[in-house]
């Protein structure tokens, strides 16, 4: 999303630009309707990585807190990539999916509403 300066003259260093992640990407991650987490999670990752390693090896360092967490049916959850619907190819690199330099990704688990249905 494009940001305007309130002075026509600014100019300033843009500290989140790809160039700056080492060959790496940050994509955004969010838990839909579970209210523990404030925000996405945002993850600095190469921009290789399989999905199943997304899900496997990374999410479960943030989202892994809430209780709800190991009850996620992977084949009954629903994604969202840059807000238009995804289906992910769980051994296709995030890159290879159109996942790219701060992509949010956002992830739906319809059984789960959140810790005592503070979702709903």
């Amino acid at each position: 999303m494009p940001v305007q300066a309130i002075t026509p003259d600014y100019t300033g260093d843009i500290k989140d630009r790809l160039e700056n992640f080492h060959g790496n990407q940050v994509v955004y991650v969010g838990w839909d309707h579970h209210l523990m987490f404030c925000a996405a999670f945002a993850y600095p990752l190469p921009p290789e990585t399989p999905f199943r390693a997304l899900i496997e090896n990374v999410m479960p360092e943030g989202f892994s807190l809430h209780p709800e967490w190991d009850q996620i049916d992977w084949s009954n959850t629903t994604w969202l990539l840059d807000g238009e619907p995804f289906e992910p190819q769980l051994d296709v690199s995030l890159k290879d999916q159109g996942i790219g330099h701060k992509s949010l990704l956002r992830f739906q688990t319809p059984d789960l509403k959140g810790y005592k249905s503070a979702g709903v």
